[in-house]
């Protein structure tokens, strides 16, 4: 199989504009992600798909593979979709621009779903991580998953699922961690798909898949990711470096 990382990259922020070029030890942070991707050695290729010239040229300025959006896109997976369309790939990896610590391990356990689905049964993978304390379970940042028994996704959703009517049945809450590995007819399917109703009620691109019948298999991780959304986590990275 051939793998991929693509990281997509906006200038805008809602919470931190311009968050993944400021700089975190000399370096712009979305230049720090793609250098973390690429040394993971998990990939055939990494690529920074952005619409803005500002990160196109910071990437490529340092050595980086970048590609410039044709498009206006209102997720990250249109951006990957559009980019990889003519390319000749097996498995697409999103991995998010804000985060450049990555940790080498669960992005493998995400690969080793498709090396080891010999009936190709799963169209994505993602992360998902155990969560106890009640003020995570009720935070609708916090997007929740349920699962089969075979660890595919049923559900995503910002409200607490399931709903605790018998407090006593020992439910285990998960929290999603937005990493995706897709295989690639499942990421252009979603890309030629209109959006339905859960998804434009949730906000959540991913149960666009679920909608039209995507079978996404979650793996547990305990690693959460160290995202920068604010300029106090810029701090707390510049520390961490």
């Amino acid at each position: 199989m051939k793998i991929i990382a693509v990281i997509p990259a906006r200038y805008a922020s809602t919470r931190f504009p311009a968050k993944l070029m400021q700089d975190l030890g000399g370096k712009a942070v979305i230049v720090r992600t793609y250098e973390a991707a690429v040394k993971t050695a998990l990939f055939d290729d990494v690529f920074v798909v952005t619409d803005s010239d500002i990160i196109y040229d910071e990437v490529v300025r340092n050595g980086g593979k970048a590609i410039m959006s044709q498009k206006e896109h209102e997720s990250g997976s249109d951006r990957i979709a559009e980019a990889v369309e003519h390319m000749d790939v097996d498995i697409v990896v999103n991995v998010q621009g804000d985060e450049p610590f990555i940790n080498k391990e669960p992005l493998a356990d995400v690969l080793q779903v498709f090396k080891s689905d010999f009936a190709r049964e799963t169209d994505l993978a993602s992360l998902m991580m155990h969560i106890t304390e009640e003020e995570d379970i009720n935070n609708p940042n916090n997007v929740k998953v349920v699962v089969d028994q075979k660890n595919f996704a049923l559900y995503f959703s910002r409200s607490v699922i399931p709903y605790p009517r018998d407090k006593e049945a020992g439910v285990r809450y998960f929290k999603h961690i937005g990493i995706y590995a897709f295989r690639k007819h499942a990421l252009l399917d979603f890309y030629n798909l209109p959006m339905q109703k859960l998804e434009a009620s949730e906000k959540l691109e991913q149960l666009r898949y679920l909608e039209y019948g995507k079978k996404i298999k979650m793996v547990e991780t305990s690693h959460a990711g160290i995202g920068i959304d604010t300029p106090e986590d810029l701090e707390k990275a510049r520390k961490l470096l």
